[in-house]
Parts: C-alpha cells; structure tokens; sequence
C-alpha cells in the first residue's frame, strides 16, 4: 500500500495492489545456489487487481489491471502455506503435550482428533517443537542450556 501519509510527499493518493500469490520469480537465497531437486510455485503470473479509496472515504474503487492467470487454479489446498500455520490454541496445546514428553507422532493424532478438517503434517508439529524449544532456551546455545541445567539440577561440581 502506499499512501501520501506513510511517503510525506503531497498529491500522492492511497492505494493497493493485489495479485496472484504466484505472480513473481523465485529468487534463491545464494545466488550460486543451483535449484535442481525442487520446483517453484512462483511462474510470473500477471493477474492484477489495483484498488484506491473513493473520494469521500465510503469505499474502495477497484480497478482489474490484468485478469488471466497462466496457470491452472489449484484443486487442492494441502501443503499451502496458509494451511500450515497452527493456530495460537492449536500451539498452545502442543506446548502443553511437549513439556510433556508426548511424541510427534501421538501429537499429530491428538491434533487431528480434535480437529478433523486439519491439514496439520508431521513436519509442522516437528517445526513447532523445535521452536517452543528454541523459546525456553532463549539466546543460549543448546550446548550452553544444557550446561545450565546440569549445574541447576548439581550434576556439576
């Protein structure tokens, strides 16, 4: 969105630009990197939608730059990025059954049990314990916080 209040310049109207989620290029992180084993869902797609508050302040006025795709719309949503972010009840629940030794795998059960239109994968339950644990170590090291839990628990001397 740019708008005249966030550039400071006058004249300069409000505005947002919409597109395809797939519309740019990938651009790896290492530019030497060679990507051979993996595809990118990212194809240049030029939908476009342009959309500017009406004078007045009662609406947006949307205006279609481009309406083709160049790709198929996809018949299902499993492996979406937006489908596997956990909620904040769904973290918490997994922060509870990790400090509680649970598996991944009996996490993952446990998670579908309670919702059954989740898309939840093993690899996300992997991601989130990784994180919580990440979270309770703070800036140390994991060699550094077992340290301090051998000293705090005297098995140093």
């Amino acid at each position: 969105m740019r708008s005249d209040t966030n550039t400071g310049m006058r004249g300069r109207t409000s505005f947002v630009l919409i597109g395809c989620e797939r519309s740019d290029q990938y651009r790896s992180r290492k530019k030497d990197f060679v990507r051979t084993d993996t595809d990118s869902r990212k194809c240049w797609c030029p939908f476009k939608l342009r959309g500017k508050p009406m004078v007045g302040g009662q609406g947006w006025i949307m205006k279609l730059m481009c309406g083709s795709h160049n790709h198929e719309m996809t018949k299902s949503f499993v492996g979406h990025p937006y489908l596997d972010r956990l909620t904040k009840d769904e973290r918490i629940i997994i922060a509870d059954m990790i400090e509680s030794m649970v598996k991944p795998r009996n996490i993952l059960l446990t998670q579908k049990e309670h919702n059954v239109n989740s898309y939840t994968t093993i690899k996300q339950i992997y991601n989130a314990r990784s994180a919580y644990r990440s979270s309770i170590r703070g800036s140390d090291t994991e060699m550094q916080q077992l340290m301090k839990l051998l000293e705090r628990d005297q098995y140093i001397h």
